[in-house]
């Protein structure tokens, strides 16, 4: 079954994923809450949430590994429900951990996917050879994956995923676990797939891979798109900059929130340090006023300062935490191997 050519996809639909109304429930839990998404063709689609957002689970609604309970999602204009073998035909799917066989080689792997894919077996070996050159793994293309550190099992199940070039990539948090260099390398690779005329959409929780690498970014929290935008349009929503503030004494933050809110007009937003405080800032010359109302009110500063706005800043504005916040563990992942199948 061939897969169609990227300018033939580009002919077919400018989005490559339209998503609409997606729920999906684990149970009472609803890990996907109405989700609505446009990924333009030919871009790179950044979709950034802490652990227990919803991000897994709607990628694999779009990859038709799960259907939704309500909702509707279409990849290059095919239905993910009504036209799941067409839709197969258009993407590629790299999840969290390797999915390849760890009794065999680097190259044996890629070999035989590359033979499933419809390859012959000279192209399959040749296919290899560039992919494990691409991803810096030739050293090691002999050796067993069981062998393999993290990164590099990493790595070498992109490289099977990217075995056709599939019009539509999904990346699922690509680069957990890996080191800097690898995770330079590895966004470095996505550039080159986007300019090679493939459409990627990342899960992240990494801020500074979104902020690298996205030319659009949804904000998602607890199943719902909270937020979404350029880089730059996410940053000006929360203003020009931010006022740090750190207290000497924490039990004074609550006070502090509230004088901040009336002086300023922005609701503060409390950091995960003891005693941090952050709030948007959009008229700098109100900050010499709260300072004021700061000496008067006998509340200590141990720090302050003002930073532009970060994707961190974004999200704390929007959520009320950072993405490095633990949110328990939920049922996200916990779909039964039926679910996945059907």
């Amino acid at each position: 079954m061939s897969r169609a050519s990227n300018s033939e996809i580009k002919r077919e639909s400018m989005w490559a994923v339209e998503a609409e109304s997606l729920v999906k429930s684990f149970g009472t839990h609803r890990a996907v809450d109405g989700i609505h998404m446009q990924v333009r063709t030919g871009t790179i689609y950044g979709v950034l949430g802490p652990n227990g957002a919803g991000k897994t689970t709607t990628i694999r609604m779009l990859a038709t590994l799960l259907k939704p309970d309500a909702g509707t999602a279409r990849i290059f204009g095919h239905d993910v429900v009504r036209e799941p073998y067409r839709v197969r035909q258009l993407i590629g799917v790299t999840g969290q951990y390797a999915s390849v066989d760890e009794t065999l080689s680097a190259t044996e792997n890629l070999v035989i996917f590359s033979r499933l894919l419809g390859l012959s077996r000279s192209d399959a070996k040749r296919k290899a050879a560039e992919l494990l050159e691409e991803f810096d793994l030739v050293e090691a293309a002999k050796r067993p994956l069981k062998k393999f550190s993290g990164g590099m099992r990493r790595r070498l199940d992109l490289a099977a995923s990217l075995i056709a070039q599939p019009p539509l990539i999904f990346l699922d948090e690509p680069t957990t676990g890996l080191d800097p260099r690898t995770r330079s390398q590895m966004w470095d690779t996505i550039r080159r797939l986007v300019k090679t005329g493939s459409t990627v959409l990342l899960t992240t929780q990494y801020l500074d891979e979104a902020d690298q690498l996205a030319d659009r970014i949804a904000v998602i929290d607890h199943g719902r798109v909270v937020a979404e935008g350029t880089v730059d349009e996410l940053k000006m929503s929360v203003g020009t900059s931010s006022l740090q503030l750190q207290l000497k004494n924490a039990a004074e933050i609550q006070s502090a929130c509230r004088m901040i809110e009336k002086v300023l007009g922005v609701k503060a937003i409390v950091s995960s340090e003891a005693g941090g405080i952050t709030a948007p800032m959009a008229d700098a010359d109100r900050v010499t006023d709260l300072l004021l109302y700061f000496r008067e009110s006998g509340i200590g500063l141990a720090e302050m300062s003002v930073q532009k706005p970060t994707l961190d800043e974004v999200f704390l504005t929007i959520t009320g935490h950072d993405t490095g916040q633990n949110l328990g563990k939920t049922p996200e992942g916990a779909a039964s191997e039926e679910e996945f199948l059907s």
